[in-house]
């Protein structure tokens, strides 16, 4: 897989994450409102990235997925946190749920669907 489909998946997990949550919190639509939301943990995407090297194997469950999703959510919290941003018990739970899904998500099927293609190619 190439690097820059790895990034695009997960900047799409983060920026999901963040259009639901303003969604749900009936908070406006504003494009300054979105991204006051979501540079924490984009922030913390691109800390992870770098930190795990993502680039190398991005569809690879470990570490890149795990170790991308921790950082997000712990220095997208510590990001929020010292932005005046809320990081409350619930949020951070939430948080850490969702982009586990969705980040450890993605490699999974890719995992799965690379499987069953090198299985396909191979019954030819």
């Amino acid at each position: 897989m190439r690097w820059s489909l790895g990034a695009v998946l997960d900047g799409c997990c983060v920026l999901v994450f963040v259009a639901i949550g303003r969604a749900s919190h009936e908070e406006a639509a504003s494009l300054g409102g979105f991204a006051t939301t979501a540079w924490p943990f984009l922030g913390g995407l691109a800390v992870g990235w770098a930190s795990w090297r993502v680039w190398r194997r991005p569809e690879k469950l470990v570490p890149a997925g795990v170790g991308v999703w921790v950082t997000t959510v712990a220095l997208g919290m510590v990001l929020r946190a010292v932005s005046g941003q809320g990081t409350a018990g619930a949020f951070v739970i939430v948080a850490s749920v969702f982009l586990g899904l969705a980040l450890l998500g993605w490699r999974l099927v890719a995992r799965f669907v690379g499987v069953r293609a090198v299985s396909s190619g191979a019954e030819r």
